[in-house]
């Protein structure tokens, strides 16, 4: 089968229920990526945000809801239910919140960044069903979506989640 890479920029996300698409991002640091797929009808998105929570800066969010946690799932997860997702079916694995060392001293962005998406996905009846989370070096992370498997690569080394 013929592949096509959609890739997902930083602050971004996309969905599809083509069988050829691979959804792929890069350079996951202290950013979470969430890839979420629905095994029946085969719809998968990829999200790839920076920030826990849109209320850090309002006017961004309305005009990028992808960098925060909160109104970025909140939009893809519309998405995928737009186009035949049903949200009891959800299967979500995430990768990213690396200690990346920038942003002042404490701030431990990673670490924030895994904890909103465990408490946005709690709140939403969602649950996690595999991850790849902290470290310090930065992930790839590939959703293909004619089967839900999911690959991550960090330094070289790739992974099936």
């Amino acid at each position: 089968m013929y592949k096509t890479r959609i890739l997902v920029d930083i602050s971004d996300a996309a969905v599809s229920r083509e069988p050829g698409d691979v959804l792929a991002t890069y350079s996951l640091g202290s950013c979470i990526g969430v890839a979420i797929y629905d095994p029946a009808s085969n719809v998968g998105g990829l999200l790839h945000y920076q920030l826990p929570d849109s209320k850090l800066d309002p006017e961004k969010s309305a005009v990028n809801p992808y960098m925060f946690a909160d109104t970025g799932m909140a939009k893809m997860v519309n998405d995928m239910l737009s186009i035949g997702a049903i949200k009891k079916r959800l299967k979500v694995r995430i990768a990213g919140g690396a200690s990346m060392n920038t942003g002042p001293k404490g701030f431990d962005i990673g670490k924030r960044n895994y904890l909103a998406i465990r408490k946005i996905l709690w709140k939403n009846g969602l649950f996690i069903d595999g991850e790849d989370i902290g470290g310090s070096s930065p992930r790839n992370m590939y959703l293909n979506i004619h089967d839900g498997s999911l690959t991550i690569r960090c330094v070289g080394v790739e992974k099936k989640l």
